[in-house]
């Protein structure tokens, strides 16, 4: 399987390459230098600038240590035999040994890095003049500071990485439990009346020739117990707990925020007086719209726009991509869209120029609603 090549992790967008500025100060530095020294110079200024992208990407029981030790060598050298002045360049170190979470590497480390940044300052004292080491030591304070810093941002990053896995884990506990209640109310309230509707369907077939009328009552009956079982599925179904689109449209703006989609909502997302199984269907016909649009839209900006009226509630879901193919119309997910809003006698329309719009029409009043309450 190819992978993509990445300068740096793609997830932290521009921010690794702002800092590469700070790598023409020893450029600067060496050209001052000549022949073989100036060579050597730019050659260690170009393993520092690799270690510098290998350090995003290595772990820290991998390889980190190695190529963070090889940028405090550079360093040592560099500001020892070229320019004092390349002792900047332990920003670089200072912001990865943040990345420790093992104390005794972070505190070896920055140990290592207190004295890498000392002894070219010891070793050159009639060199510097006086003046400079006043100029050299907030920013040397400044430096061995920072880690601490990044460590403690990393650290309330991943506890906030381990909350959302938590709530994921929580979320997916509630959605098994209930799936399991379901399972034993569906086999608690409908076994024992299927099992009896089955029999009955049995029973007037073997009666349907020797006794019709028999026969007949005994459809009556199945026709009453079906409608029977009709009824406590309903009963089941509105017991559980429907998503409303108010509550869906908060998920879908977290959704298209992550995916840098702009987001524009029109309408009541309230929706008074609209059933619980309207809202439940309009709720993930949403979200499988927007989903379709984050995977496979390439849009900058959505707009959602909601209208009820008296009758019917329309959801309209409109992106500025690439639109849809032809040979697509039936995939994406909108083929069981399209199954689901038949169950309630929804329609679904899709308009494929300069972008896509869905609209889905629902009726409020369901023609069942009167079945339901039939004898």
């Amino acid at each position: 399987m190819h992978v993509r090549f990445h300068v740096f992790p793609k997830n932290l967008g521009f921010y690794p390459y702002v800092w590469l500025v700070y790598i023409f100060l020893p450029i600067i530095n060496t050209a001052q230098e000549h022949g073989l020294k100036m060579i050597l110079g730019y050659l260690m200024i170009g393993v520092f600038a690799l270690s510098y992208r290998q350090l995003y990407f290595a772990s820290e029981h991998g390889s980190f240590s190695y190529w963070l030790a090889l940028q405090m060598v550079i360093i040592f050298i560099l500001s020892n035999f070229y320019n004092p002045y390349n002792l900047f360049m332990g920003f670089f170190t200072a912001s990865f040994i943040g990345y420790y979470t093992h104390s005794v590497k972070f505190k070896i480390s920055l140990i290592s890095l207190t004295i890498i940044e000392a002894l070219p300052l010891i070793f050159n004292t009639g060199e510097i003049q006086p003046g400079q080491y006043l100029f050299f030591l907030p920013f040397i304070i400044i430096m061995l500071m920072s880690p601490f810093g990044i460590k403690s941002m990393n650290k309330h990053q991943q506890l906030e990485l381990k909350l959302d896995e938590a709530n994921e884990h929580i979320k997916e506990l509630v959605k098994r439990e209930e799936r399991m209640r379901i399972a034993r109310d569906l086999h608690d309230t409908l076994g024992h009346t299927l099992s009896l509707i089955t029999l009955k369907s049995q029973l007037v077939e073997r009666l349907i020739t020797k006794d019709p009328q028999h026969a007949q009552f005994e459809a009556k009956e199945i026709e009453r117990t079906s409608r029977a079982a009709l009824r406590q599925v309903r009963e089941l179904v509105s017991d559980m707990r429907a998503v409303t689109v108010a509550e869906e449209l908060l998920e879908v703006q977290v959704i298209l925020d992550s995916a840098d989609i702009i987001s524009y909502f029109e309408g009541d997302a309230k929706l008074a007086g609209v059933p619980d199984l309207t809202q439940n269907i309009l709720s993930l016909c949403l979200r499988e719209a927007i989903t379709n649009i984050v995977k496979h839209s390439r849009a900058t900006n959505c707009t959602v726009r909601i209208e009820q009226k008296m009758a019917y509630v329309t959801l309209i879901i409109s992106d500025d991509g690439i639109g849809l193919h032809e040979d697509h119309h039936d995939g994406n997910g909108l083929k069981g869209m399209a199954e689901r809003l038949s169950l309630i006698e929804g329609s679904l329309e899709v308009l494929s120029v300069k972008g896509t719009t869905l609209t889905v029409t629902i009726p409020i009043i369901i023609k069942d609603q009167k079945e339901e309450g039939s004898p």
